[in-house]
C-alpha cells in the first residue's frame, strides 16, 4: 500500500504464532515488489477494545513507535468489506483511534504531542524546545536556523526555511538524524509556512531516508507552527506525495491526521 507515496507493507500475523525479527524485516524490504518505508506487522489484540496490536519497522530493520500513513493503510485493510467506520489500534506509542472519512480516506487520532526536552528525548535539558540549536559544522547548510522539536510518538526536528528545496536534505538529513542531541535519533523536516492554513514540508525519515510523505512529521510540523504562532490549529500540509489535513484539537490536545490510502497489490511471504 501507500499513503501519499509513503510506501507501506502490511503483514497480517493475527492468529499466527510467529513474529518478525529485524533481519526478516530487512529481507522483506529486499524482496521483489515489497520495498517499503515502513512495515506494519499486525498481531492479535492485547486489549479487548482494539482490533490488533501493531509493531512498526523501518526498512533498515529498526523499530518505529509511530507511522501515521501506515496506520491509515492498516485502518483501510481492517475496515475493508465491513460496515465499520472506526476502530482502535494498539501500538508501542499507545492506542490510536481510526475513523473512515471516505472510501480511501481515513483519520487517525495521533494523540497528544510531547514537548518537554526529556520526552523528545534530547540528550540534555534546553531552555525552550521551540528553538534548539543543532550545529552541523563544516557543511554549507550549517547556518540552518534552530529547530523546533516535538515528539509525536517518535522524535522530530523541524527547521523553518524560506524554500524547502533550497537545502541539500539528502546530505544533511543523516547528519541531523544522528546528531548527538538525539539519543534515539530523529526525523528531520524542512518546513515553510505558505499561509496561516498551509505548510510545505520535506522529510528525512529516521531509519528510512528521504520520503514522499511522513504523517507523524506533518503532525509535528503543525504543532511546531502553532507553538510559534505561525498557523492556526488546523492546516493543510503539502508533502512531495500530496496533502494531509492536520488539526491540533484544542478541546483535548490531540493531533488528528486525515489523508488518503492506496492499495497496490497483495501477496504472501514465508517467514
Amino acid at each position: 500500500m501507500n499513503g501519499l507515496g509513503n510506501e507501506i507493507v502490511v503483514l497480517d500475523l493475527r492468529g499466527a504464532d510467529v513474529g518478525v525479527s529485524a533481519d526478516q524485516a530487512r529481507a522483506i524490504h529486499r524482496a521483489k515488489g515489497l520495498a517499503f518505508d515502513q512495515l506494519m506487522v499486525l498481531f492479535d489484540p492485547r486489549r479487548a477494545e482494539t482490533a490488533a496490536f501493531m509493531r512498526i519497522y523501518n526498512n533498515d530493520g529498526s523499530e518505529a513507535e509511530a507511522c501515521g500513513n501506515g496506520t491509515r493503510c492498516v485502518a483501510y485493510l481492517l475496515m475493508r468489506g465491513t460496515d465499520r467506520n472506526d476502530l482502535k489500534l494498539e501500538t508501542g506509542a499507545g492506542v490510536l483511534d481510526c475513523r473512515r472519512e471516505g472510501e480511501f480516506s481515513f483519520r487517525v487520532d495521533m494523540g497528544e504531542p510531547r514537548l518537554a526536552w526529556s520526552e523528545i528525548p534530547l540528550s540534555h535539558a534546553v531552555p525552550d524546545t521551540r528553538s534548539v540549536a543543532l550545529p552541523i559544522e563544516g557543511h554549507r547548510d550549517a547556518d540552518l536556523s534552530a529547530a523546533s522539536v516535538v515528539n509525536m510518538g517518535n522524535p522530530h526536528a523541524i527547521f523553518w526555511v524560506r524554500d524547502i528545496a533550497a537545502h541539500d536534505l539528502p546530505a544533511i538529513g543523516p547528519l541531523l538524524e544522528h546528531h548527538k542531541m538525539f539519543p534515539e535519533k530523529a526525523n528531520i523536516s524542512l518546513a515553510h509556512v505558505a499561509s496561516r492554513d498551509h505548510i510545505r514540508l520535506r522529510v528525512w525519515e529516521r531509519g528510512v531516508g528521504l520520503t514522499q510523505a511522513c504523517g507523524s512529521a506533518a503532525c509535528a510540523a503543525l504543532v511546531a507552527a502553532v507553538r510559534d504562532g505561525l498557523t492556526e490549529h488546523k492546516a493543510r500540509v503539502t508533502l512531495p506525495g500530496g496533502d494531509l489535513t492536520i488539526e491540533w484539537r484544542q478541546a483535548d490536545n490531540h493531533v488528528l491526521m486525515t489523508g488518503p490510502v492506496e492499495l497496490e497489490h497483495e501477496t504472501s511471504v514465508e517467514l
